[in-house]
């Protein structure tokens, strides 16, 4: 069960996601609970008085304006991340709990592009909901500061979204 402090709150840009897959939220809580259950970033989530987390569930033109804008890409992507917090901010407030915050906390937001999340699926030969937890989880992993930039990153990233997912009995995306 998702912490009583934390507000999810979901945007549903684009029709697909309802007509589509309609459980995407219960989903979207699925991968937060594993992620404040599992990942060291967040095991101090339940000593802040509010936090907060924005999802948008959008189509590929709205992900593809964003990717444009925000990272010079002009082509839809399955997943963007936009955190709010520095990696200072993570350590003070999750890892060490060293400060305690009197004031609501936003994790950041992580925007979705269903047809991309829906093609990837299909080709990979995926459920769609499996394909969307290993994008949620990557998404709010990189919120708690985690990258795939380096090597070392990507390894590390990947392991722990192997670890989260097959607490999700969702097998290994990694796999050939």
């Amino acid at each position: 069960m998702i912490m009583d402090n934390i507000e999810i709150d979901i945007y549903r840009q684009s029709p697909l996601w309802a007509d589509r897959f309609s459980g995407y939220g219960d989903y979207i809580s699925a991968c937060l609970e594993q992620i404040i259950d599992h990942v060291p970033a967040a095991r101090n989530f339940a000593r802040i008085p509010a936090l907060e987390l924005s999802i948008v569930v959008g189509d590929d033109d709205y992900i593809r304006e964003l990717n444009r804008a925000y990272r010079a890409k002009d082509a839809a992507t399955n997943v963007l991340s936009f955190p709010s917090l520095s990696g200072d901010d993570i350590e003070k407030f999750f890892i060490t709990a060293a400060i305690t915050p009197d004031f609501p906390v936003l994790l950041g937001d992580i925007v979705f592009g269903f047809e991309t999340i829906d093609r990837e699926a299909r080709d990979q030969g995926k459920k769609l909901a499996d394909h969307f937890c290993h994008l949620c989880l990557h998404g709010m992993l990189h919120l708690l500061g985690y990258d795939h930039i380096d090597a070392a990153g990507r390894h590390q990233m990947e392991r722990l979204e192997k670890q989260l997912l097959s607490k999700l009995s969702i097998d290994d995306p990694y796999q050939d």
